[in-house]
């Protein structure tokens, strides 16, 4: 700060001398340090950067719907890729039978019948499987079609052993396919007619069409 004169055009009264105050501001070391070192460095940016980036994935991941893993397929009651026990309760079947020998045979009695294993095997009810569903008890009577199962069974092993066996060049077997014909109950035979089946009906002309009237 210093004191000068007032200039020339300065309106002045008279016999008075003025003098004008100038004001200037110089520059304070010690402010411009401070206003330096307030100043972040651009490694100090960087880092922060890095953080944020890295906190914002983080909040991004957590909130992301995690994918849930498809569910395993719920198996059949059915179902029979699965071990093969040794067989206990046979009573019309060989008692030497492995599991295997025996699940062979009643998948070819599915076939020719159009059942499934719970047709003539009862559930177990204390014994749940993955699906939920109760496992079927593989030795257990209570089913009323079981016992006809193996009434079957005996009866065809007898035409085979009495009748079939005794005439040459027979054929097959009879099996239970041969009444059943993959259904449980074996649809009924209708005999032809004698005159044997009738041709299909001659197609009928179009008649023709009416003369324009004159």
């Amino acid at each position: 700060m210093r004191l000068r004169p007032q200039p020339a055009w300065w309106p002045r009264q008279p016999g008075s001398v003025e003098f004008l105050l100038s004001v200037q501001r110089l520059p304070n070391p010690t402010t411009s340090q401070e206003s330096l070192s307030l100043k972040p460095s651009s490694h100090a940016l960087s880092l922060t950067a890095l953080l944020l980036a890295a906190v914002f994935a983080a909040s991004t991941s957590a909130q992301a719907p995690q994918a849930t893993p498809p569910a395993a397929p719920a198996e059949h009651e059915d179902h029979h890729d699965h071990a093969h026990p040794a067989p206990t309760n046979l009573k019309v079947l060989p008692k030497d039978m492995t599991g295997e020998e025996v699940h062979e045979l009643m998948e070819k009695w599915e076939a020719d019948l159009g059942g499934k294993c719970s047709t003539c095997h009862a559930a177990d009810p204390t014994n749940i499987g993955p699906n939920g569903r109760p496992r079927l008890n593989y030795a257990d009577d209570s089913k009323p079609e079981k016992a006809t199962a193996r009434l079957m069974f005996t009866m065809t092993e007898e035409i085979n052993s009495r009748y079939i066996a005794h005439i040459d060049s027979s054929g097959q077997p009879v099996t239970c396919g041969t009444c059943h014909r993959g259904h449980l109950g074996p649809e009924p035979f209708a005999t032809p007619d004698d005159d044997g089946p009738k041709p299909p009906a001659a197609a009928t002309a179009p008649a023709p069409a009416p003369a324009p009237a004159k």
